[in-house]
């Protein structure tokens, strides 16, 4: 796949890219409320633009376990704004990360160039028509239940096969409405409805979602299963096994790593990559 932004060009088959988090929300279990001024928005944009940063997913809403739903309008004043102010002095392209189809237009018109959406155009039909307009690429991702309910006992009969199952459907579906298959990228969920040993089997079998012909985003950044398994329980100190996972991602077939250091992974990533390339 290639993304082709006013600025930018990112082919996807070349390389693997690197997608910097930026939330705007009070309540992210990671980040929450660093970044609620100007100021400190466009001083971590900035940092991760130098660490090599090729795309900045920007959301407003937590989609933490058991967090509580935003309204629309304000999940707009959060987001609104800050792409606004980005892109007053950068171009990389950006990501909403949104369910809401409204929000997702309105980011758009202000200078967003992908849709994040984590509900896999479940949660408003309209997003589809939103994307389709705009002829912007999506990315869909698996979650079985909501982010209120989603770690409530999850299950599966076969984690693989039933992930796979469901992004095939939402593909298929996407498609019967009009929208390109080769616009369309693929994300597991890693977190979203999984336990500790559903993400770790996501994250040894990736290279099983190649066969849905879409690239692949892994968002594995300072999840809770890394804490558990390591007992570190401040989410800010996981990004030294966060790189460790992202260039095993690299090996196994991802084509974005959604993450919030971005200098680590970009590190990562490109030693990966290099690992791959020797004889």
């Amino acid at each position: 796949m290639i993304i082709t932004t006013p600025h930018h060009t990112l082919d996807l088959s070349k390389r693997v890219h690197v997608m910097g988090i930026l939330n705007v929300t009070p309540d992210s279990f990671s980040d929450g409320g660093r970044l609620v001024t100007e100021k400190d928005l466009l001083k971590q944009v900035e940092s991760m633009v130098n660490q090599g940063a090729d795309i900045l997913d920007i959301g407003g809403e937590s989609t933490r376990p058991y967090a509580e739903a935003v309204e629309e309008k304000e999940e707009l004043r959060r987001v609104l704004p800050a792409i606004s102010a980005i892109r007053k002095y950068f171009t990389t392209p950006i990501s909403i990360d949104t369910a809401k189809a409204e929000v997702a237009r309105q980011a758009l018109e202000a200078g967003a160039n992908i849709i994040n959406d984590i509900t896999a155009f479940q949660s408003d039909p309209d997003m589809i028509q939103v994307a389709l307009k705009h002829d912007v690429p999506v990315i869909i991702m698996h979650m079985q239940g909501t982010p209120r309910t989603m770690q409530v006992n999850p299950s599966y009969d076969d984690v693989i096969g039933d992930i796979k199952s469901m992004l095939a459907a939402r593909i298929d579906w996407a498609e019967d409405q009009g929208f390109s298959r080769k616009k369309i990228i693929i994300d597991p969920g890693i977190g979203f409805g999984k336990t500790v040993g559903h993400n770790l089997t996501i994250l040894k079998h990736l290279s099983e979602f190649s066969a849905l012909n879409c690239p692949i985003l892994v968002g594995h950044s300072r999840k809770a299963f890394i804490g558990a398994l390591l007992d570190i329980k401040d989410p800010s100190a996981r990004d030294d096994a966060t790189s460790v996972l992202s260039a095993l991602c690299v090996q196994n077939g991802a084509s974005i790593l959604r993450v919030h250091d971005v200098a680590k992974t970009v590190h990562a990533v490109r030693m990966a990559e290099a690992f791959i390339a020797g004889q």
